[in-house]
């Protein structure tokens, strides 16, 4: 595994994540949005306990130090539970297209904390993307502090510390694998969800599901297992920046999946110059010599850009 593979995972997981934010926010309508987001945590656990256990990394858990605990809880608590119940809440609350912008924000905050904590280095291509990619957010959506609302800042609040965790994540994956570190972060994250549903007395409301509810959760469920599984392989070999940087491809993937099924979104000329601002950004950060060696079979050394 490379760096040009790293950055297809990830591409991978802009267009997954583009799509299962329009998904969800349909889903998550349908039903309490935290039991929602539980047993959808829930059933991308046990599936990756499954993927766990098939690669043989069991006996990898069991010899798991002190320290690697204490790194998968914290990316169990600030990744895999509490963001997700602030995410799925505030997309209750607000519209699939914007709750898809704010969190494709992320690559400003995690491009910050990777500089400061995992000494990622700043360049004119890292400088020039994110800035590219600002403008091209803005102009896309075009929403100011005046637009947001409540459902928006729990999204924030969610974003926030998904980059935190992201920066920590990367630092994991340095010493165990990408499976284990994800497995972390949804196991731990469904105890401690649970855990939260449970004392609110809002677990009961399980039993009372449709085939209507399990429908929408099943989805959402393999949609949430593809990304995490192809975010977090990409992570190990691509930079945290370059990573969320990718991601932010999401957001239009989401206006245009709105678009096409509902009929009711339309894309003026001037989120279609947005749009290309946000993949110049992209290009600027990931370079274009490895985009141009993304096809090619040939082996190609993780370096930085």
């Amino acid at each position: 595994m490379n760096e040009r593979k790293g950055i297809l995972f990830v591409l991978a997981t802009a267009v997954i994540s583009g799509v299962s934010i329009y998904v969800n926010s349909i889903g998550v309508k349908f039903a309490n949005p935290y039991v929602f987001t539980g047993l959808k945590n829930v059933i991308v656990a046990l599936g990756l306990c499954a993927v766990v256990l098939c690669a043989k990394e069991w006996r990898d858990i069991i010899r798991l130090k002190g320290k690697d605990w204490l790194k998968l809880t914290l990316i169990g608590v600030i990744g895999g539970s509490v963001p997700f119940l602030l995410f799925f809440k505030g997309l209750s609350l607000t519209s699939a297209a914007k709750g898809g912008f704010i969190h494709k924000t992320m690559f400003l905050y995690v491009s910050f904390l990777a500089i400061v904590f995992l000494k990622e280095k700043i360049n004119k291509s890292l400088l020039i993307g994110l800035a590219a990619l600002v403008v091209g957010s803005i102009l896309f959506l075009g929403i100011g502090p005046q637009a947001l609302n409540w459902g928006d800042c729990l999204v924030f609040l969610a974003t926030l510390m998904w980059a935190a965790e992201i920066v920590i994540a990367k630092r994991t994956l340095n010493t165990l694998s990408p499976r284990i570190v994800m497995w972390g972060r949804m196991f731990l994250g469904s105890v401690i969800i649970f855990g939260f549903l449970a004392v609110t007395g809002q677990a009961g409301s399980i039993f009372s599901y449709t085939a209507e509810h399990w429908k929408w959760i099943a989805i959402a469920s393999a949609f949430l297992f593809g990304y995490v599984f192809t975010f977090y392989t990409g992570l190990k070999y691509v930079r945290a920046s370059v990573a969320t940087a990718v991601l932010a491809l999401g957001a239009p993937i989401t206006s245009v999946v709105t678009l096409i099924a509902q009929g009711t979104v339309s894309i003026h000329s001037l989120q279609w110059v947005g749009m290309a601002f946000m993949v110049a950004g992209v290009v600027s950060i990931v370079g274009i010599r490895r985009l141009r060696l993304l096809p090619s079979s040939q082996s190609y050394g993780a370096r930085d850009h």
